[in-house]
């Protein structure tokens, strides 16, 4: 799938989300990259090789206090050629691409995988 294509895949998963979670999106980052590198597997706590499809790295929602201020925003990556490599055609990239950026934006708002697991997500 050719770059813009799937970054526009990205922006509309970004604009499905309800109102109220898009306004509470406030200095953080969402970039598309080809895939991760290896600093980013390892906060992850992954090995070099493995498939990663999305990362946030940042402080969360939950956990930005009172002094909370002139930080570098939070970063949301997600990652392009294990997403294609995860998927058969264009409509199942699609529908992983709104997965991860949703799983991605939860992070951000304080939720952990082991909630997401929870929640069914």
């Amino acid at each position: 799938m050719e770059q813009q294509h799937f970054e526009r895949l990205v922006i509309e998963a970004l604009d499905s989300l309800p109102r109220q979670f898009k306004e509470r999106l406030e200095n953080v980052e969402l970039v598309v990259e080809s895939e991760p590198g290896p600093t980013q597997l390892l906060e992850a706590g992954l090995e070099e090789g493995a498939d990663l499809l999305g990362l946030y790295e940042g402080v969360p929602l939950t956990e930005r206090g009172a002094h909370y201020g002139l930080v570098l925003p939070d970063k949301i990556s997600i990652f392009k050629r294990p997403i294609e490599d995860s998927c058969r055609n264009d409509e199942e990239i699609r529908s992983l691409v709104s997965r991860v950026v949703r799983h991605e934006i939860a992070h951000f708002f304080g939720l952990d995988d082991q909630r997401l697991e929870e929640l069914g997500r």
